[in-house]
Order: structure tokens, then sequence, then C-alpha cells
């Protein structure tokens, strides 16, 4: 009899663990790279739009301090996006679930208020009665609360699958975000596209 106690309880762990790493979240981190694609893609569009306006005024320092002023913007963002991978990667590893999702939601909105700023920014260096006073079509595809989303999501699924590593699984696993691949192209790379 003990040893189809025994059977059944084994047959009962292993349908448990295939249908746990079934129903868990994959861990996708293609949101990153997605988010830092859209974030680059706005200084060349801004740079343009900057060299747009100041051939139509005939005035260089339209272009040479939209430069300066964009390029402040951007290492701001920059800076953050840096830190904020840096922070979630320590949320996840530092702390229990229910304090790592605290700790993610906080990290989050501090980068999607950065973000924000970023935007509100670059927006208005675009529009009419913006910072030049002069009409632009460019349209980025920035998004800050839908990059953030996904970006949140992304760790959220990032620490459910981190919990079930063990140690140097788990930081070799979060290590991937914080890949050269994933950090902002610099400015003055950017700029000269």
């Amino acid at each position: 009899m003990k040893r189809y106690n025994l059977l059944i309880v084994l047959l009962l762990l292993i349908f448990n663990l295939t249908t746990a790493q079934k129903n868990a979240p994959a861990a996708d981190f293609s949101a990153i790279g997605e988010a830092k694609t859209k974030i680059e893609n706005t200084v060349p569009l801004a740079i343009k739009h900057l060299k747009e306006i100041s051939e139509k005024e005939n005035d260089p320092n339209i272009l040479s301090n939209g430069k300066v002023a964009l390029s402040k913007e951007y290492a701001k963002v920059e800076l953050e996006w840096r830190l904020y991978r840096g922070n979630m990667n320590s949320c996840i590893l530092n702390n229990s679930s229910k304090k790592a999702r605290k700790c993610m939601d906080y990290h989050t909105s501090m980068f999607r208020g950065t973000l924000i700023n970023y935007n509100n920014y670059i927006t208005n260096l675009t529009r009419k009665n913006g910072y030049l006073g002069v009409e632009g079509d460019t349209k980025f595809e920035l998004n800050p609360i839908e990059i953030t989303t996904k970006l949140s999501q992304s760790y959220s699924n990032g620490s459910s699958a981190a919990n079930r590593m063990k140690g140097s699984q788990k930081k070799e696993f979060l290590g991937q975000t914080m890949a050269d691949d994933n950090a902002l192209t610099p400015y003055n790379q950017l700029a000269t596209q």
C-alpha cells in the first residue's frame, strides 16, 4: 500500500511542476529593446526638425542651441535609463515578491516621470507656439505611459521567472537587461546620423 501512495505523491508532484512551468509567464525582455529604440529615434527626428527651422528662419543659432539643449535633455533620460534597469534588477534580486513589486512600481514611476518630461520637451520643440514659435510636422512615436507599462510588465514577468531560479542563475538571467545592447546610444552618435 505504501508503494502506491508514494507513486501517487510522485505523480502529483510531477503534474504540479509541469503545470507550474506552463502557466508561468514567459520572461521576455524585448520591451527593453523596443523602449530603447523609441527613445533613440527621437534624437535624429528632433535634429532634422531643428535643421529645417534653422534654414527656414535663416538662423544657425537655432540649430546649435537646439542641439545643446536636446543633448542635455537626452542625457537625463540616458542616466535614468541606466539607473532604472539597475534598480529594477536590485528590486528583484534583493526583495520578497511583495516588496519587489512595490520597489519596481516606485522605480517605474520615477522613469515614467523622466520620460514624460523628455516627451514634453521634444513635443514643445516641434509645436507651433512651442519653444521656437514655428510649426512643424514632426511626429514622435514616444508614449511614456505605454513604454513604462510594457517595461513594468516585462520586469514583473522577469521577477516571476527569477523567483523560480537559484542564486547565480538568477543573477545571470537578470544580467541580460544590463547588457551593452540595452544601453542607450550616446547622444553624439545619434546626432551624426
